[in-house]
């Protein structure tokens, strides 16, 4: 290969690298709030009121509020919910074409729109191990 088409070669590449760059960073403030947001109710810092209600005879089937993350499985939904500083609850709840749930944040939560948040916690890669024996 020639050194000009060498050249060519090198400044394509280049612009192809700076021009996905672009085009991945290119999130609008309310994709990166609701990113950050999301990541701060799994870190239960967001108060949620969540209610299920039965679509066909318009009734509330359960309400909880607190600090809950919240998984939406299709079918079920799992809501984890801090009770304490230590201390947390889980709930499974179905759901069906005739039970839904709505959920809202209760309080405002203040969220970088300029900085992408990402939790790293050390300690989460050596798990807690609980050892069971035979009956001795």
């Amino acid at each position: 290969m020639s050194t000009k088409y060498r050249k060519k070669a090198i400044a394509l590449a280049a612009l192809a690298v700076l021009a996905a760059t672009t085009l991945a960073g290119c999130v609008s403030d309310a994709d990166r709030a609701s990113q950050n947001l999301s990541t701060a109710a799994d870190q239960f810092e967001v108060e949620r009121r969540i209610v299920f209600y039965n679509g066909i005879t318009d009734t509330y089937l359960l309400t909880i509020e607190g600090r809950c993350a919240i998984t939406d499985q299709a079918i079920q939904l799992e809501v984890t919910c801090k009770v304490a500083p230590d201390e947390y609850k889980k709930h499974f709840l179905g759901l069906s074409d005739n039970v839904t749930y709505k959920a809202e944040q209760l309080e405002s939560v203040d969220v970088s729109v300029y900085h992408h948040r990402v939790i790293f916690k050390p300690e989460s890669i050596l798990p807690e191990i609980d050892v069971e024996t035979g009956k001795q």
